[in-house]
């Protein structure tokens, strides 16, 4: 059984690249444009920050648990069945957030919901199923197509919901694009298709749990994690919290949207960049110059007096550096453990990362009700980029050898 056949019928590799771009697009932008609501749903509802902040983290938190199941409820019964389902739960999650009137409908709807949604909607699940369509000459081509559209959302729905945030205020905003988001029912019919039968060629004769133990003794596995969530911490913080602190400035709101697109403008150009480059140079070296880069910027956007111009600057220039560490993070856990298991260790891998998103929305919206300032923050982002960047360093990048099985 082969792993590369084109779909049969009408789902040709062409529509299930085309509709698995338009669920990613979907997907991943309207969840990036809720760090425009925080502020006005706040101050609408007379909540503190930590309320948004909180339901964000439990998103961010269930979307991490939540992908390995998805993932291998996709291979078991189909991916069309489990995104559907998850797209389903996705558009309910932000509906009854535009409905919301109490923190547990805020955390039920934008965490709890919209959470388990993502997990059939995202990266890991859609992305796999465009993989599989088409033969290993024409992957990586189709696989970084599938990033860049997808990336592309937050430039797109950003925007969107700015607009509709203006013209008809927070909650028929959410309910609009909870109606959107439905699109991606119909959608997921084009990504049927399930893992195929294990390959004739194998990486040894290792079980699921001995590479995973085998990870797990592996000290370069460990700084690829932990680095891994300090790229969590930043993402959801900055993201969540950016628009707020730019009209806390007092910024015009549209200007946090702008923010916002250009962070996904960087991230298309940055994630292929990364991708070029792993290919040229060392991984872990690139990882720590990355977060080097970060700490850099982050240093300097906190630093130099706040303006429109240091924030379109900041803003595209984080966004180079946004999710360049996914090509490169996961290159290392296959180019060290090899491909066999790769879904479950880079499984693991992201769960850290939506721990360090946990913490990184929470933490910035506790902070700012305790002291009115995203400033602490800001320097707890500089200092974990500086510990990501020594971590990588020393990563032994090498492949495992492992012992033929005996005959």
């Amino acid at each position: 059984m082969t792993t590369s056949a084109a779909a049969p019928g009408w789902r040709s590799p062409a529509v299930i690249l085309v509709c698995g771009t338009l669920i990613l697009l979907l997907s991943f932008g309207i969840r990036t444009s809720f760090g425009l609501f925080l502020r006005p749903l706040s101050q609408d509802l007379g909540w503190g920050r930590e309320v948004f902040a909180f339901a964000i983290a439990v998103q961010n938190l269930l979307w991490g648990l939540s992908q390995p199941l998805a993932g291998a409820l996709a291979d078991r019964f189909g991916t069309a069945r489990v995104t559907a389902l998850c797209a389903g739960l996705y558009a309910l999650g932000v509906y009854l957030m535009s409905q919301a009137h109490t923190p547990w409908d805020l955390t039920l709807s934008a965490g709890v919901l919209v959470g388990i949604g993502l997990s059939g909607t995202g990266f890991a699940v859609v992305l796999a199923v465009i993989g599989r369509s088409v033969s290993p000459a024409r992957r990586s081509l189709f696989l970084g197509l599938g990033s860049a559209g997808g990336s592309s959302g937050q430039l797109l729905m950003v925007p969107a919901g700015q607009a509709l945030l203006h013209a008809w205020g927070w909650s028929a905003a959410l309910a609009m694009l909870a109606a959107v988001s439905l699109l991606m029912v119909p959608l997921a019919a084009a990504v049927a298709g399930r893992a195929a039968g294990a390959s004739s060629v194998t990486e040894g004769a290792e079980s699921l749990a001995e590479a995973v133990r085998e990870a797990s003794r592996h000290r370069g596995f460990w700084y690829l994690t932990s680095g891994f969530f300090v790229c969590g911490f930043h993402v959801a913080f900055i993201a969540t919290h950016l628009p707020a602190f730019i009209v806390d400035r007092g910024a015009d709101p549209a200007l946090g949207a702008v923010a916002l697109a250009l962070i996904g403008l960087g991230n298309i150009f940055g994630s292929w960049l990364s991708g070029l480059l792993g290919g040229k140079f060392s991984k872990k070296h690139l990882l720590s110059g990355l977060y080097l880069a970060r700490a850099a910027v982050i240093s300097v956007f906190v630093l130099v007096p706040v303006s429109d111009a240091s924030i379109l600057v900041f803003s595209a220039t984080i966004g180079v550096l946004w999710l360049s560490t996914v090509p490169l993070t996961s290159g290392l856990v296959a180019q060290i453990f090899g491909i066999r298991y790769m879904a479950t260790l880079f499984g693991l891998v992201f769960l850290s990362h939506q721990l360090g998103s946990f913490l990184g929305v929470w933490l910035g919206g506790y902070v700012y009700d305790s002291t009115g300032s995203y400033t602490v923050v800001w320097w707890v982002a500089v200092a974990l980029a500086l510990m990501a960047s020594a971590i990588h360093w020393p990563i032994n990048d090498r492949p495992l050898v492992r012992l033929a099985p005996a005959l």
